[in-house]
């Protein structure tokens, strides 16, 4: 793959949005696939909102990378909590939603702290691919989001190998936690470590749940 045509087509896109007025940001799980995008958009403006989802149930290793890459790059990284209190966050059987309700608990955790930033913003640039699941593989480079939003997927086409050889390439870190096994980083009470030939099969593991529900949820059907 040509890094640089990459590159360069992401830059036009971002500009032409932003000078019709669009107001545009981007998430970030900060997963070590997650950092090549981050290193685009920072050379593009590194002040592009990059929101994170703190849901309080991530690695301290992730939240140690956040701020590594954050220093890094120095993109502009807002933290994004939950308007529900951990304590309102159990069950009739004083269980957590993420041990009894996965989904509600990435709804309450995830997709509502998401839906008030798609509320003062027009264009989501999301780091999905096709080759992540089912449902990603059927994405367009552009779709119509939530709340009258744009979401632009610029990598949607590249590979893991294209990952792995665009962090070469420009010696980008990886997430500490990759090296322990886990291919797919999300909450800890939900990642496991690698299985199988499928990255993300880490996560939510005896169930076929394979989304959080941000790229779900937050797509208009």
């Amino acid at each position: 793959m040509d890094f640089d045509k990459e590159k360069e087509s992401i830059a036009q896109e971002i500009n032409r949005l932003r000078s019709e007025g669009k107001s545009v940001f981007t998430s970030s799980s900060f997963q070590t696939h997650s950092i090549p995008l981050l290193h685009i958009l920072s050379e593009i403006d590194h002040t592009i909102p990059v929101y994170f989802l703190n849901t309080g149930f991530h690695f301290a290793e992730t939240i140690a990378f956040k701020h590594e890459i954050e220093a890094l790059l120095g993109i502009n990284v807002i933290d994004l909590h939950s308007g529900v209190e951990k304590i309102f966050q159990k069950d009739e059987m004083g269980r957590f939603f993420y041990a009894s309700d996965t989904s509600y608990c990435c709804h309450i955790n995830k997709v509502l702290p998401m839906e008030q930033v798609l509320k003062t913003h027009d264009v989501w640039v999301a780091g999905v691919r096709k080759d992540q699941n089912s449902n990603r593989s059927q994405f367009a480079e552009f779709e119509e989001g939530s709340h009258g939003t744009l979401r632009y997927h610029p990598i949607l086409d590249w590979t893991s190998k294209d990952i792995f050889e665009y962090r070469s390439k420009y010696n980008l870190p990886e997430n500490p936690l990759e090296k322990e096994g886990y291919l797919s980083v999300g909450c800890e009470p939900c990642t496991t470590k690698f299985i199988d030939e499928f990255g993300r099969s880490g996560r939510w593991q005896g169930t076929k749940k394979d989304e959080c529900g941000l790229h779900v949820d937050l797509v208009k059907k």
